[in-house]
Order: structure tokens, then C-alpha cells, then sequence
């Protein structure tokens, strides 16, 4: 997911790091419009069915919907992993594991996995979640269910929040079976997947794409789907993270 809030070298380091272990034909980037023709300098090899384009910036459960719908057409048991475009790994072996790992448990089950990082601080300015197996579930290897969602808490919370050991920072990467994001996106966000209708024969016609997002809420995948799923899982990373933003 490109949304333009990283750098021209930061979607090729992005489009690296996950080809080293995942078929290049399968990375489809997804980015707005007027990001598209620096994707394209960027990624030259890529092939454009590959290059989703949203035509406004709605937040992440419309692209969402969008990515999803199009990879259903090309493989109805399509698994996806979704990651912004703007954070800093290190450990990659870890990293390229750890998804590999989420990606088999997510095959055999309809959950809605998130990667949750293992806390070193209270940092203030990530998002925590909190999982069911409670305290010290940090050292526990996954996948764990998901309790409750947090956005960037006070500092006293969050100094409770890694005391306790039940607490993870948001990593904004997901895995799950596109049909299952699909159907729990039709329960939650019927404002959003309502104005797909007809995806099968036309999510890749441009007009149709544009009339979709021209009326589409502005909602975040967190604020639409994970904090009211009960298919909500995590699976505690422990490979070094960070947004881009606050490097």
C-alpha cells in the first residue's frame, strides 16, 4: 500500500524485500493516482495489471476493498499480506519467516491476522494491541487472539500497557484469505463493499473503480474491521520495526 507518504527509494526497498521470498508476479502495488507514474519509474518490470490505482485517497479499508476484490477475480483462495510502504526492517530473514509462518496459519484459518510488535518502550506514538492470553503473552510465540485495540495512548498507559506483557504496537501489516476480508468487510463496512457491486465482471474498469471511491467513506481497516471482528488475531514479531516516519 503506497499511499505517497514514503520515498521513490523506499517502494523499491519495500518491492525488494518482500520478491526476495514472495513470486513477483504476485506483489501488486496499490497507490493513488498521482503517485502512479513514479511507481511505474520505480518499478519498470512491474506488470501494469499489477499496479492497482485509486483514483481519491479514501484511508485503507477502501483500498482494501479494491485489492481484495481484484485478487478474488485472479484466485478465489487467495491469500493477501498487506503492508504500507513506509517502514524500516531489520532482521529480513526474520521478517520474510515470521509472514511465511502467519501466511500458513492464515490458509488453514479464516482469521484476520495482524503482526504485533513486541514493545522495547511506551512509545506514545504507535497504536497497541492487546490479546487475550494476558500477562507476559510477549514472550509467547503465535498466533494469539485479539482483546482490544488501542490509538496512541498517554504515556502513563502506555508505560501499563508494556508493564504487563499483554500489549503489542500495531506493525499495520495484515494477513489474511481474501474472501475472508471480503465477508467480514460486508458485515462491518456494507457503506464501502456496497459500492463494489458488480466487482466480478468490472473491478478492472477504470469508470467503475472511480464511481466506487467517488462516494466511498474515509475508514480505516483498524476503525472499520479489526475493532469489531471476532476474527481478529496477532502474531507477535520480534524482527527489528519502524515507521519510516519517526526514523
Amino acid at each position: 500500500m503506497a499511499d505517497g507518504s514514503g520515498t521513490p527509494d523506499q517502494l523499491r526497498m519495500t518491492y525488494d524485500r518482500f520478491s526476495r521470498f514472495i513470486p513477483k508476479d504476485h506483489i501488486l502495488v496499490i497507490t493513488l493516482e498521482r503517485y502512479a507514474g513514479t511507481a511505474r519509474q520505480v518499478l519498470p518490470f512491474l506488470a501494469e495489471e499489477n499496479l492497482l490505482v485509486e483514483p481519491q485517497a479514501r484511508k485503507t479499508a477502501p483500498c482494501m476493498a479494491y485489492a481484495a476484490y481484484s485478487l478474488l477475480v485472479r484466485d478465489p483462495e487467495a491469500v493477501i499480506v498487506a503492508s504500507p510502504w513506509d517502514l524500516y526492517i531489520r532482521d529480513e530473514s526474520l521478517f520474510a519467516q515470521t509472514i511465511m509462518d502467519a501466511c500458513q496459519y492464515v490458509e488453514n484459518n479464516d482469521v484476520l491476522m495482524t503482526l504485533g510488535i513486541v514493545p522495547k518502550t511506551p512509545d506514545v506514538n504507535f497504536g497497541y494491541i492487546q490479546v487475550k492470553e494476558g500477562r507476559n503473552a510477549h514472550l509467547m510465540a503465535g498466533p494469539l487472539q485479539v482483546k482490544t485495540f488501542t490509538e496512541k495512548p498517554s504515556a502513563e498507559l502506555a508505560e501499563v500497557f508494556v508493564r504487563t506483557g499483554e500489549f503489542f504496537w500495531n506493525s499495520g501489516i495484515f494477513i489474511w484469505k481474501a474472501a475472508t476480508i471480503v465477508a467480514e468487510m460486508e458485515q462491518y463496512l456494507p457503506e464501502v463493499t456496497e459500492l463494489f457491486k458488480g466487482w466480478q465482471e468490472n473491478i478492472g474498469e477504470r469508470s467503475f473503480v472511480e464511481r466506487a471511491y467517488a462516494e466511498c467513506p474515509k475508514i480505516s481497516l483498524d476503525n472499520g474491521v479489526m475493532e469489531h471482528t471476532s476474527r481478529a488475531w496477532l502474531y507477535p514479531a520480534r524482527f527489528g520495526w519502524a515507521d519510516i516516519e519517526r526514523l
